[in-house]
């Protein structure tokens, strides 16, 4: 999922959606919302094998059991209909347990900010106009998320003999 802040983009939701899909080619799909679920059941339709569940927008985090940890999560059309810290909860309990990647389609609202997206470690990457309004695409990638750094290895540290040696 490469980075886009386009305002200009022509893409609509669901071409973007299907993009997301068809790069990351998952084996299990969390769907959550409408549109989400509609793209979730084509891309199993055309795949051997390909497990999707879907969760309820009215409560998602009542049936989300993370038994079994998903190739893709996408979440539309729901954000911007639960309290904040509902919304939250369930974006960072997919996070937290292992969901490779999730891409979350949201509209215009006053509770669901930028930093509070970025807080949770997405990315934005497009605004694509809809029937409703103008929709903002954030997503989250566990494989590029915490990137590599030069200091976190044991010849930076202060005693690199004793790396793997001792625990204080």
């Amino acid at each position: 999922m490469s980075t886009m802040t386009n305002n200009e983009n022509t893409s609509t939701a669901r071409e973007t959606l299907a993009r997301i899909i068809d790069t990351s080619s998952p084996a299990s799909l969390l769907s959550c919302g409408a549109l989400a679920t509609e793209m979730s059941r084509i891309w199993q339709e055309h795949q051997d094998g390909v497990n999707v569940r879907t969760l309820d927008t009215a409560d998602p985090n009542a049936s989300l059991f993370l038994d079994r940890v998903a190739d893709l999560a996408l979440i539309t059309d729901t954000l911007e209909h639960l309290p904040h810290g509902e919304g939250a909860l369930l974006l960072g309990q997919l996070r937290n347990y292992g969901t490779h990647q999730i891409a979350v389609l949201v509209g215009e609202t006053p509770d669901w900010a930028f930093t509070d997206f970025i807080g949770l470690g997405f990315r934005r990457h497009a605004e694509l106009e809809n029937d409703n309004g103008v929709l903002t695409l954030y997503t989250y990638n566990l494989d590029t998320y915490n990137h590599k750094r030069a200091w976190n290895n044991p010849e930076k540290w202060a005693n690199p003999e004793m790396w793997g040696k001792a625990w204080w």
